[in-house]
């Protein structure tokens, strides 16, 4: 039977290099700790690794990664200081229970010292060769060794009396002396007293870190993981498994290229992980398998030291209320390496999906958050559950509604339908007018911060925020439910381009709907460019939301644990595939932040819509949107008497002494036509909704 830790020969025409030690040098820093432990052997310093290439090396950075920058110094610099205060208050507190430990085995290594020196004294270690001596019957032999005992007895029994005289005497000089004399000397001899007393596996000073166990691979570990996984067989002909490379640290893992056996591949490898990580003796929540793009039988392991899902991220950076730039990417989480992730918010539209309570919300709030502290970001927000998670931005939000039921800011629903109209006017419209822009203020025809950032061109980014989207794609309205879900397909397709972005968030990601619903629902899922996946129940709920093919790419987040809160998988936010774990932004962080960017928003004269009270009162009335926003969805018209009734019941400040006669002078002012209205069986005058609409959209056009 072929022993793994041997050689396994090349297959012909494989020209991957010579040879190299199983024991490659250790590149990799010293590590700043004291606890790790490694669990298994040394591999043989014979053996040798299967065929690689020659490591290519690697220069060590001349200017340490922790002090590189001001920030990443002051970082370092805290992260140490409160490391040293945490150890010495540890050690503070038990301090008496140290200086009791030291003081009893202290008094044990006095008596072990004076049993070490008795044994020295009568050469204890010659015991042996003169029973020896006596049971070969060689008196000759055993008289030698009597003498010579005697003598070094003699010898040494002088040199005790010197010494035990000698420690006598500083004994009383020590006892006569001032007490600080005593106090010090005390203070010198316990501790070396303590250690020669005290056995090998008791300590005195505990550490003040809890100590982890830590896993150190070799190749002859990767090797048995995978011949158990059933991966390979090193007995037969062609099922070795190869190394395309040296096992090397790769943050806090080790990092090495599979090269599986033809006829096996990334399938193979992502379906025997559990197996993989039994092999490994690891969780299986730090074993990564990702797809190298040079051969499907090739893969990259990576195995973390611990767990690193185990570990929050911590608060989010936002807490420091500055103003951000949504050109800039938002900071979202650490990966399973430690390294920061951010997401390019624009351009991109934003899918996040889960189970319930696994961190869905929070994740999506995170990036509305850093959005908001942006003052010329327009905001609408829209909660199809209504949980108080959103309701804060109301602070900031242009416009925003949470659930579906009535409330006294009127219909949620109704309020929903006539923003994304809004939104979708106003997409169309920056095509338009992007076009016509001259070449030096819009050189490829697209917007630019410049232009974003400039009232004149009214053309702000904006964010619309749909949590638990699927809800609007089941109204009880058939009419309703149609026109969301052509608006919302329109926006994810159309609107990025424009500065627009959407960022929508479900727990149900499949099976809304029927029929031409459905389909659009889908194509809205499927249709977002960047796609976070915290957990959900299976791989194929987790390839809806992270995308067809994640899975056969190795990513599937029904494999997290449901302890990870705010842990989910990143796709097409950049060319890796991190696992994250999201910063936390809990409901009193949220507040805070809301609160500066309102601040923010004042001080730039950005705060519009809802934010500004507009909903409540508003010093300038628009006729034509005011008669717009009354009809409820599937309303084609309306007879004058209830246009006026509508209007002084939802603005009275401006419309509570309206008649029919003097809305509908106002209305056709702006050459909408008043026509025969048929409702619930009456034909009176009055005004179609699309007139409306047209007119509306005649005036945006000069």
């Amino acid at each position: 039977m072929t022993n793994p830790r041997q050689a396994v020969p090349a297959e012909d025409g494989d020209t991957m290099g010579d040879l190299i030690p199983l024991r490659p040098a250790r590149t990799e820093p010293e590590q700043d700790t004291h606890y790790e432990v490694t669990l298994d052997e040394e591999a043989a310093p014979d053996a040798v690794l299967v065929q690689a290439p020659e490591p290519v090396g690697e220069r060590h950075p001349i200017i340490p990664a922790e002090l590189r920058g001001w920030s990443t110094i002051k970082a370092t610099t805290q992260h140490t200081a409160g490391r040293w205060a945490h150890q010495t208050g540890y050690h503070a507190v038990r301090a008496p229970r140290y200086a009791l430990l030291g003081c009893f085995w202290a008094g044990v290594g006095v008596f072990r010292l004076i049993g070490r020196h008795l044994r020295w004294w009568w050469v204890t270690e010659q015991y042996g060769l003169r029973q020896s001596a006596a049971d070969r019957h060689d008196p000759e032999m055993w008289m030698k060794l009597h003498r010579e005992v005697k003598a070094t007895r003699a010898w040494r029994g002088l040199v005790l009396l010197g010494e035990a005289f000698g420690v006598a005497v500083a004994t009383g000089e020590v006892a006569a002396g001032p007490a600080w004399l005593t106090v010090a000397v005390l203070a010198g001899i316990t501790p070396a007293l303590a250690r020669v007393g005290r056995p090998s596996d008791r300590r005195i000073i505990s550490p003040a870190v809890v100590t982890p166990r830590f896993r150190k691979l070799n190749p002859d570990i990767v090797l048995r993981a995978y011949y158990a996984a059933k991966l390979g067989d090193p007995d037969k002909p062609g099922q070795q498994v190869h190394f395309g490379s040296t096992m090397s640290r790769d943050g806090n893992g080790s990092r090495v290229l599979i090269d599986l056996p033809h006829g096996k591949g990334l399938d193979d490898a992502i379906k025997a992980k559990p197996a993989i990580a039994s092999g490994l003796d690891v969780s299986l929540s730090q074993v990564f398998i990702t797809r190298d793009p040079t051969s499907h039988r090739r893969h990259v392991l990576w195995v973390a030291d611990r767990d690193p899902l185990a570990i929050p991220a911590g608060r989010t950076p936002l807490l420091a209320c500055k103003p951000t730039d949504i050109w800039a990417p938002a900071p979202f989480g650490l990966d399973e390496r430690g390294n920061r992730v951010a997401v390019e918010m624009m351009w991109n539209s934003i899918l996040v999906g889960a189970q319930p309570r696994q961190g869905k919300t929070f994740s999506a709030r995170a990036l509305a958050l850093y959005a908001a502290l942006d003052p010329y970001v327009k905001l609408s927000v829209f909660d199809g559950k209504g949980s108080p998670d959103w309701r804060k931005f109301r602070l900031v939000a242009d416009r925003c509604a949470f659930g579906l039921a009535m409330t006294r800011d009127g219909d949620p629903v109704e309020l929903f339908i006539d923003s994304l109209r809004e939104i979708k006017a106003d997409v169309q419209d920056r095509y338009q007018r992007l076009s016509e822009l001259p070449v030096d203020v819009c050189p490829e025809g697209k917007l630019t911060r410049e232009i974003a950032r400039d009232p004149r061109y009214r053309m702000p980014v904006r964010l619309v925020v749909i949590d638990e989207f699927q809800e609007y794609f089941d109204l009880p309205d058939p009419d309703a439910t149609k026109e969301v879900a052509a608006l919302l397909v329109f926006l994810v397709k159309v609107a990025p381009a424009a500065g627009v972005i959407v960022l929508g968030a479900t727990q149900k990601p499949s099976g809304i709907g029927s029929g031409q619903v459905a389909q659009q629902f889908n194509a809205f899922r499927d249709n977002h460019q960047i796609r976070f996946s915290l957990r959900t129940g299976s791989w194929q709920v987790s390839d809806l939301v992270l995308g067809s093919g994640a899975y056969s790419e190795g990513y599937d987040s029904s494999t997290l644990l449901p302890d990870y809160k705010g842990v989910g998988i990143l796709r097409g936010a950049s060319d890796a595939t991190p696992t994250v774990r999201t910063h936390l932004a809990d409901a009193q962080d949220a507040e805070k932040i809301l609160t500066a960017a309102r601040a923010y928003r004042q001080r730039a004269r950005t705060l519009t819509g809802m934010a500004a009270g507009e909903e409540v009162t508003r010093e300038v009335r628009d006729v034509l949107a005011d008669v717009r926003g009354i009809y409820k969805p599937g309303e084609r018209g309306l007879h004058w008497q209830q246009i006026a009734a509508r209007l002084a019941d939802a603005h009275p400040e401006h419309y509570a002494d309206l008649t029919a006669d003097a809305i509908s002078a106002q209305v056709r002012a702006f050459g909408v036509p008043s026509v025969d209205v048929k409702r619930h069986g009456v034909t009176l005058k009055g005004a179609r909704a699309d007139a409306i609409n047209t007119a509306i959209q005649r005036r945006a056009d000069r």
